[in-house]
């Protein structure tokens, strides 16, 4: 558990009119203020480049609540409550005399603040430096960092330089939201809060692991972002090896920022590098092309982005993990945009049994399999073997059947919550359990940068794949190399 804390004096929000302000950020405060769980004197400053003042922004938050909040969550009163809580300064991040001018926004800099900076990396250091300028980076203030970290290791080291010059590591909250969902956290509970899976829950109980993102959407408004990252830097470098960690980490002493991170980062220094002689072996790159995404006819990559471009829209790898546990089992890791269908999910294949009696009978048997969905559902499911109904008087008929958990209807008088409610509450309130520490992302820049080199030096080019499938067909030969079936049911 955190320490106890004062009450929160102020929230100060960067990028205050940005899309993710609109459609995460004024939402999940709304929710949490909504349900009481803010601090009944906590002011809101938002601040950015746009000219506004208080009325003009609360205006701006006002709409972009009423665009996406639910319908059922929509209480003019409590709306209207809220809004008393937001403040506006324009700011332009370069201007070091505007964070004076925003301090004296704040009014008394002496107090406890959390500051949520979500802007461009290359405005990190100037407005880190004009924080501290204005007396804004204290000992009493907490700063939440939200991605991109830079593109790689180096830039990332340097973001991060800038940020430790004038916060310490107990004050920053580096955010992955993946970690903010709750079924994700479920991956904890499930390990750890139950004692069959622990003693198969390595090489001898697990055949393999695969982590599948995919997105049924291309570029919409993040061209410029996504030709400069690709599918590499945007997804597996952050959310899918998180997932990986969270999967393999040997079970933490406590329930706390410093045990669960301290047990991630070891998986992150086990992953085996992958060299430039292996990269074209185990990993696998395609950029979509024309074809149709839920009956809908849809452009290629390079026609959507107005240019040809050599950036990654899929990737698959497969990643070992070099330790005791782990040695021997395949991480296969895959995601990409205009797939088939929209989904997130782990599945976890136990290896088979090791004699089946039903064999003289005719009985066939699969290996059990876990699957955790994080996305559009939320379940766990496991598949296991069961004897079809009759008399078998021509055989054993087995057949392989669902134990399901929705998450929905077990917890169907549970609220919710968006993962930036949960994270916000915690950089509200000072714990750090739901972030990322920088020995993590560091180690994370170090493997996905190798892959990279790797792919310059055999001046490796992304396949082509059509929209609405599963990626290019060598995504499939990774895997049916090893003898092993990606899950696309």
């Amino acid at each position: 558990m955190p320490e106890a804390r004062q009450p929160l004096d102020h929230l100060l929000l960067f990028g205050a009119t940005g899309d993710l302000a609109q459609r995460m950020l004024l939402p999940s405060l709304y929710g949490l203020d909504e349900d009481g769980l803010l601090p009944a004197d906590m002011a809101i400053t938002g601040t950015a480049r746009t000219d506004y003042d208080d009325n003009s922004y609360r205006a701006f938050a006002k709409k972009a609540l009423d665009q996406f909040l639910p319908d059922d969550r929509k209480d003019k009163d409590k709306i209207a409550t809220f809004l008393k809580r937001l403040r506006y300064q324009s700011l332009d991040a370069n201007d070091l005399a505007g964070f004076k001018v925003l301090a004296d926004k704040i009014g008394d800099a002496s107090k406890e603040l959390a500051i949520f900076l979500s802007t461009a990396p290359s405005l990190f250091e100037p407005t880190i430096r004009g924080l501290d300028s204005a007396g804004l980076a204290h000992g009493m203030v907490r700063i939440g960092l939200e991605k991109p970290l830079g593109y790689d290791l180096a830039s990332s080291r340097e973001i991060n330089d800038a940020v430790a010059r004038v916060f310490p590591e107990d004050r920053i909250f580096r955010i992955d939201h993946y970690l903010g969902k709750e079924t994700v956290q479920n991956i904890l509970a499930l390990r750890f809060g139950n004692s069959f899976f622990e003693p198969v829950w390595n090489a001898q109980g697990i055949d393999n692991v695969q982590i599948t993102i995919a997105e049924t959407v291309g570029l919409e408004e993040r061209a410029g972002y996504y030709d400069g990252a690709g599918a590499l830097r945007d997804m597996v470098t952050n959310h899918m090896l998180q997932l990986l960690a969270l999967i393999a980490m040997e079970p933490p002493a406590r329930f706390d920022g410093t045990a669960i991170r301290d047990e991630k980062s070891k998986v992150f220094r086990s992953l085996r590098t992958i060299t430039p002689e292996q990269v074209s072996q185990v990993t696998v790159t395609g950029q979509y092309g024309a074809g149709a995404v839920g009956g809908a006819v849809v452009k290629a990559y390079a026609e959507e982005l107005g240019k040809p471009s050599a950036t990654e829209t899929f990737i698959a790898i497969k990643a070992n993990i070099d330790n005791w546990r782990w040695q021997g089992v395949p991480f296969y890791i895959r995601t990409g945009k205009r797939m088939a269908v929209r989904r997130s999910e782990i599945a976890i294949q136990f290896r088979r049994v090791p004699h089946s009696m039903f064999a003289g009978r005719g009985g066939l048997l699969q290996p059990n399999k876990l699957i955790i969905r994080l996305q559009p559902e939320e379940y766990i499911q496991m598949l296991v073997m069961a004897k079809a109904p009759g008399l078998d008087r021509d055989g054993i008929h087995l057949r392989e059947v669902p134990l399901n958990l929705s998450m929905d209807a077990e917890f169907a008088g549970a609220r919710r919550r968006i993962a930036y409610e949960r994270l916000l509450l915690d950089l509200i309130e000072g714990d750090q359990t739901l972030f990322v520490r920088r020995d993590e992302v560091e180690a994370q820049w170090a493997w996905t940068d190798a892959i990279r080199a790797g792919w310059a030096a055999n001046d490796m080019k992304p396949k082509s794949y059509p929209s609405g499938t599963w990626g290019p067909s060598a995504a499939i030969a990774l895997t049916e190399r090893d003898g092993v079936t990606w899950q696309d049911d």
